[in-house]
């Protein structure tokens, strides 16, 4: 279609029902029968009017944010008609196709995303990327170019990261020769830090788990990375460009040279530091402040141009009809209307700087908690372990830097030591708290603030992650010592146990158990007095076993069986253990899932392994006839359900149960003889 430039172009004018007006006539003589508004709107899309095209993108973009119309539109191609239309001789169709495939995208989750790979959406979109980053790379880049760029990006981010076809979705982005563009808009990030931000983050999505995009950097990409990274703004949108820089550095180790990873870590470390360092306590009431003085004044120099106004004493300039509440900036003295989709990028400052900061605080954790991942899974952790393979050789001499300083899963001694250094163990453990009670009342009494509140507590959830792996990967010393572990156990106890009951919200129970968990090995293992009793760890346990995620279930029954092996050694906890043994054999009869029927077994094993307490306590129960009853129901139920529903991770596991199960029943038969 030719070079052209985004101020040259001007939306059509729109009636007060949001049509074009010069297409009103042709969609109201345009009823071919369709009996629902989806098919109504996809119909249109085929439409020979660029206006009616438009339209119909535009109403598709509103409708789907409304997750129950999203079916109809399935079930119709939306995403096959919609497709096409990234690639329309008409910008504005282009634009409002993209808007509309990123909220499809964005709030029909897994099922569209797979539908946008299926239908090759990917193609399309990164032709739109590099298509448009040739126009307007090489001349003066306008607002409305930028908005529609990170709405392609944006689009980009979503299908690649929830899609579950994404190694698919990734071939294609790597083929399409990408990362350039990707890379063209981080380094505009001090000229326009909206677009910075969504190439960011796109870079951190396509760069994880992604051995063929890593055989492609060179050392321009890692410069690009590090100069984001060394970058000074303090602004928080800066903050969160820095932290996302970060991440993809992170996820592209293994391709440092050998001769910059010392320099790179330091930098990478250093970038997290300083955002676990900001406080959104102090920093959100100062920013609601901050906004509602800019209110109070545009309020007053409002109310003085109405008085100038009504006395004449001001000009007033002839305005477009389009001139009007969502009116993008004025290009050649003409506004751009602003399509809906674009709203999110338009609210106020003060709200996205809270926002950026909360988001990169995340991220950092997120990260952090990559880094501690242990290497040598216990037999008790479920989770599947990882396939990746970043083994493969790069170009441009990178490869040398595939050493063990960054080894995937692996806590080198650079790494622990770059974590001590920047005080991280102490950071992430003051990020552990309750929210500030502050900032949550002034989000909670402010309609479009509110947002911030699940955020706030995702950052905890994210630290007590973060601390849990570190607990699992660092030494004691390393964490401070004895008493710092005993004030972390204090600390954990204060979270779960000072309100009436144990908070039920999911997240933070899979979190706090999985901290929980990791502090009672390393005390139990360094025979470290700490302060939970075995009751409030029975009530944490009893809570968490009602949770339907399985893996709170999972970390309430390692718990208990902690803590009971540990009772086992000390006199006059024979009571105390029947408890904690009646309780295992409960959810190891009863728990649908058979994860969590193995794990509560396994605990049993370690709780009654050895001890006069656990032998006396095994007979109160009599623990015996439970567990020859339970031996032929367990292995029915693998034979049975096994293949069907659980991983050969879990399979061989649970095969390990069962035979530990029988030897077990056989230990208690000599225990009874005797």
């Amino acid at each position: 279609m030719g070079k052209s430039k985004t101020n040259k172009f001007r939306r059509p004018q729109f009636n007060a029902e949001g049509l074009s007006v010069t297409a009103v006539k042709e969609v109201e003589e345009d009823h071919d029968g369709v009996d629902s508004p989806a098919g109504e709107l996809l119909e249109k899309l085929q439409s020979p009017s660029a206006d009616v095209r438009e339209f119909a993108c535009a109403s598709i973009s509103r409708v789907v944010q409304q997750s129950q119309t999203i079916p109809g539109f399935l079930q119709r191609d939306a995403v096959r008609r919609l497709g096409p239309l990234l690639l329309d001789r008409s910008l504005a169709v282009r634009e409002t196709a993209t808007g509309a495939l990123r909220n499809l995208s964005a709030c029909g989750g897994h099922e569209v995303c797979e539908d946008m790979v299926k239908q090759d959406v990917m193609t399309p979109l990164t032709a739109l990327l590099r298509e448009r980053s040739k126009i307007e790379f090489n001349s003066v880049s306008l607002p409305m170019f930028l908005w529609f760029f990170h709405t392609i990006l944006s689009c980009c981010i979503i299908t690649l990261s929830v899609s579950e076809s994404s190694s698919q979705a990734l071939s294609v982005f790597n083929k399409a020769g990408i990362l350039d563009v990707i890379l063209q808009c981080l380094e505009r990030h001090t000229h326009n830090i909206k677009l910075a931000l969504s190439a960011a983050h796109c870079l951190h999505t396509v760069t994880e788990d992604n051995a063929e995009l890593l055989c492609s950097m060179n050392n321009a990409v890692l410069g690009t990375l590090e100069s984001v990274l060394l970058s000074s703004q303090a602004d928080m949108a800066h903050t969160l460009l820095r932290t996302l820089a970060a991440g993809s550095v992170w996820n592209l180790k293994s391709s440092l040279p050998t001769a910059r990873q010392a320099q790179t870590l330091n930098a990478l470390m250093a970038t997290l530091s300083q955002c676990l360092e900001l406080d959104a306590g102090t920093l959100i009431p100062q920013l609601r402040q901050a906004e509602v003085a800019q209110s109070a004044t545009a309020s007053e120099a409002g109310n003085m141009e109405d008085h100038q106004a009504a006395a004449g004493n001001m000009a007033v300039e002839e305005m477009d009809d389009d001139e009007e509440e969502g009116v993008g900036p004025r290009t050649n003295g003409k506004a751009t209307k602003i399509d809906k989709d674009f709203s999110d990028l338009l609210g106020k400052e003060e709200l996205r700087e809270a926002t950026a900061l909360l988001t990169a605080q995340q991220t950092s954790l997120e990260i952090i908690v990559n880094m501690c991942c242990s290497d040598d899974p216990s037999d008790d952790e479920w989770e599947e372990a990882s396939s990746s393979d970043e083994s493969e050789m790069c170009p441009d001499g990178l490869s040398e830097g595939n050493t063990s300083l960054l080894s995937p899963l692996c806590l080198s001694a650079e790494v622990h030591g770059a974590l001590i250094n920047h005080n991280i163990p102490e950071k992430v453990l003051k990020k552990t708290q309750f929210p500030s009670s502050e900032a949550m009342d002034i989000c909670l009494h402010n309609p479009t603030w509110k947002i911030l509140m699940k955020k706030m507590h995702r950052v905890q959830y994210r630290a007590l992650t973060c601390l849990h792996n570190m607990l699992s990967t660092m030494d004691a010393e390393s964490l401070g010592g004895a008493a710092a572990l005993q004030d972390v156990a204090q600390h954990l106890s204060t979270l779960v146990f000072s309100a009436p009951e144990i908070p039920k919200e999911e997240e933070f129970l899979e979190a706090v158990t999985s901290a929980v968990r990791s502090l009672l090995q390393i005390i139990a293992y360094m025979k470290i007095p700490q302060c939970m009793t075995p009751q409030q760890l029975m009530s944490l346990s009893e809570a968490a076993t009602r949770c339907d995620v399985v893996s709170v279930r999972v970390n309430a029954l390692a718990i208990l069986g902690i803590t009971g092996s540990t009772l086992a050694k000390e006199k006059g906890t024979a009571e105390t253990l029947q408890m904690i043994g009646n309780a295992l054999l409960q959810v190891a009869a009863k728990d649908a899932n058979l994860v969590v029927c193995g794990e509560a077994l396994d605990a049993l094993f370690d709780v009654f392994a050895d001890g006069d307490e656990a032998e006396r306590a095994a007979k109160n129960i009599n623990l015996l006839s439970s567990l020859k009853a339970l031996q032929p129901v367990f292995k029915a139920k693998i034979r049975k359900e096994g293949k069907g529903k659980y991983s050969p991770e879990q399979l061989c596991v649970l095969d390990n149960i069962k035979v530990n199960l029988r030897r077990f029943i056989g230990y208690l038969e000599t225990v009874v003889k005797k």
